[in-house]
């Protein structure tokens, strides 16, 4: 990596307030001074390279993903709250769950859940309060996060204890972040107790799934959701998973379903209502057709809804969930003279390359009409909403008919407007919003 720009140190701790709250605006200069690759130094040890080449992340996150390994950051700062399963392993760990976890997403799986995605979303929806102005975030972060928790349980007794998973997952995130983005204060958050406190809670959480697993097995029955796919997964021996790796593997579910698709949702809502004319397409759209018929294929409506459907990629290209992926290279590699020494670590920025210049036409403006007409292929080495390559987000298909699902039925009901000129992002684990205040009108 010595054929590159460094950003030092001290450059570095002086903008460490800044980087803490957003380290995008951060990013961006470096980008903007030093080309799409630059390094920063990190410690006197530690240099890491930042890039939004379209080139090399293709390079990483696809051609070459063999010889590239999820990072620490993930593998063992995010594992101890969240445990380790398919977000958060490498090596054959991952693939073997990998291969256990996929089924319960299949197409065909999905088809059977549409009903519940829908009806979830339904009772959510009737907490919206019309024609008063409200923060919407809070509001699909609890749709998302019943959505799967339906789909996992198909029980509508565990709202409660699905309010405290939530809580301590939040909070668990919040500590992660100023574990990573200040790492010299690790020492202090380890003597003050701060980070036992947060384990502490993690295993709380741990505790209140493994109360509803036992309650599912107790009771006999097979509902097919995917807490029972799960349950029936089996190892190469035909042995199941422990419970302490179903805990995990059910907490990430948790985790990265509900949230990538609350803040997903929130700034697709916020979007459409900055643009009027393009909301109005929309309801054109959805109000075409009725996704509570029981005589109709609700998997193939879905499909039906394209104006939707761009309305929600234009949003994930602009906001991107995961906006920042990493990867620890396990071999010494090169891409067009950018030298990458075996455990060198490299940060992909998903912003910045969703908003690259050379190829996307006004990259920061909302325009869903991009996509229609264009094939993947098209524009798949500037997009990647939900990662890319064999560690593709398992549940892509799943978080996409819910948005459109969630989307469809908000604008055929009301018509949504906001009194905010442009929404402050707060960059976490995931990317979020702030606070998104919408009004609802009834139509």
């Amino acid at each position: 990596m010595n054929n590159l720009k460094l950003v030092s140190r001290f450059q570095v701790l002086k903008n460490a307030r800044r980087i803490l709250k957003n380290p995008l605006p951060f990013h961006h200069e470096n980008f903007e001074a030093h080309g799409d690759s630059f390094k920063v130094q990190l410690s006197t040890k530690e240099i890491v390279l930042f890039t939004r080449s379209p080139g090399l992340i293709k390079y990483i996150l696809q051609k070459q993903h063999k010889n590239f390994e999820k990072s620490p950051l993930q593998t063992v700062d995010l594992a101890k709250y969240i445990g380790h399963g398919i977000l958060t392993s490498n090596g054959e760990h991952w693939r073997t769950h990998r291969r256990m976890v996929q089924p319960a997403f299949h197409k065909k799986k999905l088809h059977n859940l549409m009903g519940v995605i829908r009806k979830a979303i339904i009772t959510e929806l009737k907490r919206i309060k019309p024609n008063s102005e409200q923060d919407v975030f809070p509001l699909m972060g609890d749709l998302a996060f019943q959505v799967v928790a339906k789909a996992l349980f198909s029980s509508s007794d565990i709202r409660e204890r699905m309010a405290r998973l939530k809580q301590i997952t939040e909070a668990n995130q919040r500590m992660l972040i100023r574990e990573m983005r200040q790492p010299y204060l690790k020492w202090w958050y380890n003597f003050n107790g701060k980070i036992d406190r947060h384990l502490k809670m993690a295993a709380e959480g741990k505790q209140l799934l493994l109360e509803i697993i036992e309650e599912r097995r107790k009771s006999g029955f097979e509902i097919d959701d995917l807490l029972d796919m799960l349950l029936k997964a089996q190892y190469e021996d035909g042995s199941p998973m422990s419970d302490g790796q179903l805990l995990d593997e059910v907490l990430i579910l948790f985790t990265a379903g509900h949230e990538t698709t609350a803040n997903a949702l929130s700034f697709t809502l916020f979007l459409l209502a900055k643009h009027p004319e393009i909301q109005e397409q929309v309801y054109d759209e959805v109000s075409k057709v009725n996704l509570g018929d029981a005589n109709v294929d609700l998997m193939q409506e879905v499909m039906q809804l394209h104006c939707v459907n761009h309305c929600v990629e234009e949003a994930l290209r602009l906001y991107p969930p995961a906006y920042v992926i990493d990867r620890i290279a396990t071999e010494d590699e090169s891409f067009e003279g950018i030298v990458l020494p075996k455990d060198s670590m490299v940060l992909m920025s998903i912003y910045e390359l969703h908003r690259y210049n050379d190829f996307w036409e006004k990259p920061s403006e909302f325009i869903p009409s991009r996509f229609r007409g264009m094939d993947k292929k098209d524009y798949g080495d500037y997009y990647y909403p939900f990662g890319a390559g064999p560690r593709m987000c398992v549940g892509n298909n799943f978080a996409m008919a819910e948005m459109i699902i969630a989307i469809a039925e908000i604008v055929k009901k009301f018509q949504i407007s906001s009194s905010l000129a442009s929404v402050e992002i707060n960059p976490l684990i995931s990317l979020k919003p702030k606070c998104v205040p919408l009004l609802f009108k009834e139509r």
